[in-house]
């Protein structure tokens, strides 16, 4: 097991059980819900920002710890990281309704949040203020996903709440490239971030795209990609949609 000095990054407050069933016997772990499920998608996710307590659980609502002869005979070792993770794989997440309402709430804070910051109204190109965009997400009846980033759920809400607000996401088109000792840990957070349009790669390693996301997020891209550079990325914004 992890030491009980071990530090977790995630709030037990917002934690969730975990909990698979194998041989007749219940193990559980408490887990950011949010990550654990990044994880079940197959996101590279740290056990470490997963797990909210250092230890395995027969019930975890009741601080029942298993005891380590089962987990050993069970699983073949006494990690709780390695048992976290397998809990993860092949077992279940469990919300409570009050745990779910709140996901769903502070997501849709989020995704109208993001809406806010990139979207204009294109008959006076001002910003919507953001409990005008909540507004109109009930009106329209929008179910989010509280697993789901908010970022990937921002299309659809425009898309279903056009009808009720005169509503356009200004799209900015930037030119990237990357030296060859960040291209590879850059292009992985420029294709999870943007859309990439057209790309290549330079005889001496070096990475170059064309890509297009919200106008409001460009700032933030650049920001990651100047700390993983070392400041050493080359950007030309190109146009705007």
């Amino acid at each position: 097991m992890l030491n009980q000095g071990d530090k977790m990054t995630v709030s037990l407050d917002n934690a969730v059980i975990a909990r698979l069933t194998k041989a007749g016997e219940k193990f559980e772990v408490l887990v950011d819900p949010v990550k654990a499920h990044e994880f079940r998608k197959g996101k590279d996710v740290k056990i470490d920002d997963i797990l909210a307590y250092p230890g395995v659980f027969h019930d975890a609502r009741k601080a029942d710890r298993i005891q380590d002869a089962i987990v050993q005979k069970i699983f073949g070792t006494t990690d709780a990281k390695k048992i976290a993770e397998k809990i993860l794989r092949d077992g279940e997440i469990q919300l409570t309704t009050d745990q779910r309402r709140k996901m769903v709430e502070d997501k849709k804070m989020q995704i109208a949040n993001m809406i806010a910051r990139n979207a204009v109204n294109p008959q006076t190109n001002a910003p919507h203020p953001q409990q005008r965009i909540m507004n109109a997400m009930d009106e329209a009846g929008i179910h989010v996903d509280p697993m789901e980033p908010a970022q990937d759920q921002v299309d659809g809400v425009v898309k279903a709440i056009k009808t009720l607000l005169p509503i356009k996401i200004e799209v900015v088109a930037i030119e990237l490239r990357i030296p060859v000792q960040y291209a590879g840990k850059a292009s992985s957070v420029i294709r999870s971030t943007t859309t990439v349009k057209k790309d290549s790669w330079g005889s001496d390693g070096s990475y170059s795209c064309m890509v297009e996301l919200p106008s409001g997020l460009a700032a933030e891209m650049l920001q990651r990609l100047n700390k993983i550079t070392e400041g050493k990325i080359e950007s030309k914004e190109v146009k705007t949609i």
